[in-house]
């Protein structure tokens, strides 16, 4: 069976990164370059035009601010998957993006494997971002849940309901049952929740939740 091939767009206003980005494309097996655009107000055109699968977004364009393009894009285009490139590492950037939709964020001057590996997570459902700004991103998480009580700041809220749900032990089936939704948005909120929380597999979830205050609020490694 052939596999679909990704549809990407890039959004940029700096021509040497797109040219470059777009020959590194290029040579990605199943993955096809299907536009571009240098400036925020060309995206919506560009979406109607080349229906892409991943848009690679720009933070900062010169007639608007990525962010609120991305949000913009999840609103209007749930569908399409938004991963975001900048130069700046900072955490609330991070933060701001994937808790308004973004499914992937790197940092410019990654490698064409990092980005054929974000585009493809990406596409399949998952949340690829940047190593070192994981790690600033589950730093400052921690020091927001402190501030503010609500833990893992970039989950939205129903992935945070599901999060609960899990740490309380309910599986996927009794939690779509809780949510009325069918198992399958349970399975894919659940493959969210494990990349954005980095974690391999539930118990390592239900440890963080647990830890972080959810469900019982037990941390099942320090029963007696």
């Amino acid at each position: 069976m052939t596999l679909d091939v990704v549809r990407v767009a890039i959004v940029d206003d700096h021509p040497m990164f797109r040219m470059g980005l777009a020959v590194a494309i290029g040579e990605m097996e199943g993955i096809e370059l299907v536009g571009e655009a240098e400036r925020a107000d060309q995206v919506s055109d560009l979406v109607a035009g080349s229906s892409p699968d991943v848009v690679l977004l720009d933070v900062r364009l010169p007639d608007g601010n990525g962010l609120d393009l991305n949000r913009w894009l999840h609103d209007h285009h749930p569908a399409v998957k938004v991963i975001m490139l900048t130069m700046s590492e900072e955490h609330e950037t991070v933060v701001t993006a994937l808790r308004d939709g973004a499914r992937g964020y790197i940092v410019k001057g990654a490698s064409a494997d990092t980005v054929e590996s974000a585009i493809r997570l990406a596409a399949a459902g998952a949340v690829p971002v940047d190593s070192t700004v994981m790690a600033e991103l589950i730093d400052g998480d921690h020091i927001a849940s402190r501030q503010d009580g609500r833990p893992f700041k970039q989950l939205t809220d129903r992935e945070l309901e599901v999060l609960e749900l899990i740490a309380s032990g309910l599986d996927n089936t009794s939690i779509a049952r809780q949510l009325y939704v069918n198992p399958k948005t349970v399975r894919n909120h659940v493959s969210n929740v494990f990349a954005k929380l980095q974690v391999r597999d539930r118990s390592e979830a239900i440890v963080l939740a647990r830890r972080n205050g959810l469900g019982n609020g037990h941390d099942p490694e320090r029963s007696g």
